[in-house]
């Protein structure tokens, strides 16, 4: 049975885990591969407290209705019994019906929701979209707040109010002052996480506000390193935090933001660098260029190395 909405709050600590898509192909995605992934992830001293499936990291615009079931049913056989499993859902209200309906099918706890496909509207658009999709099911709603969906604090707190499984949102948009906001509205029980790309760039400033959850740019291909930083924050080692992100997460986000989409292709890639290969990316995303795989390489093996100093 898929956890209650109250549960899958409070089991969402720390580092969230955004997980990849392996493919055998374009055309054909690797189940095999992904349960592997999984299970690699699971075999750490520290283990996640929770997995965020078929999101942006796992390119779901590029899944069909089938491969997305597929997918979260294997996450939800191997690590759903331990932890919650998030399944990401997207564009127009009708079709992310849809997917909300397979991943309910499939056994997820949760669905974080996408913004709108390409289209914004005003806050009482947006109340509508998201609140159709939570008034459908009895799965934990997320909010992802970004780009096209960005919440005003009382909008998400009258979702909350009429629809009490909205039990968190994931920030990729940056506003401190608008979060202080939401948690004065809604109080220490919502969940608020932050979703910035390169998460561990703003980690400090986001844990400073009171907002511990994030989304990290490493634990895909190096989860030994995305557990040294986050234990360093977690005991709030500024020295130790700046010495991760001198050395490993600065040069990174520089690395990825070498070109659009990096943000996903470059785990893979890092992971083919570790013997441990899932496939390139489905366009319009482009795979890892060779000299950007050669500084990856060589940025692994230094943080690698920052371990056992």
């Amino acid at each position: 049975m898929p956890r209650g909405p109250d549960e899958v709050r409070a089991q969402i600590k720390g580092l969230l885990p955004f997980v990849h898509t392996p493919f055998v192909s374009l055309a054909e995605v690797d189940l095999s591969r992904f349960r592997q992934h999984l299970h690699w992830l699971e075999g750490f001293d520290v283990k996640p407290t929770c997995y965020f499936c078929c999101c942006g990291t796992g390119e779901f615009w590029s899944l069909t209705l089938e491969e997305y079931y597929s997918l979260i049913r294997a996450a939800v056989e191997e690590v759903g019994r331990r932890v919650p499993v998030v399944a990401g859902v997207g564009y127009g209200t009708r079709l992310a019906l849809q997917f909300v309906a397979a991943a309910e099918q499939a056994g997820a706890d949760a669905v974080l929701v996408f913004p709108p496909y390409l289209a914004g509207g005003p806050q009482e658009g947006l109340f509508a979209h998201y609140g159709t999709i939570a008034g459908m099911t009895k799965l934990a709603v997320l909010i992802y707040h970004r780009d096209n969906a960005v919440f005003r604090p009382a909008t998400v707190a009258h979702l909350v109010e009429r629809y009490p499984n909205v039990i968190g949102l994931k920030d990729g948009y940056g506003d401190l002052d608008m979060l202080a906001e939401m948690r004065r509205l809604l109080g220490e029980d919502f969940l608020l996480m932050n979703g910035m790309p390169s998460a561990e760039m703003y980690a400090k400033r986001y844990t400073a506000a009171g907002i511990r959850p994030y989304s990290p740019g490493g634990i895909e291909f190096v989860p030994e390193i995305a557990w040294a930083f986050d234990q360093a924050l977690a005991r709030w080692d500024e020295p130790e935090i700046d010495r991760w992100i001198d050395g490993f997460y600065r040069p990174y986000t520089e690395l990825r933001n070498q070109v659009p989409g990096y943000g996903i292709a470059l785990p893979k890639a890092g992971l083919a660098l570790r013997g441990r290969p899932t496939g390139g990316v489905r366009p319009p995303l482009v795979d890892v260029r060779p000299e950007h795989r050669a500084q990856l390489g060589a940025l692994i093996e230094r943080g690698l190395g920052m371990l056992k100093t």
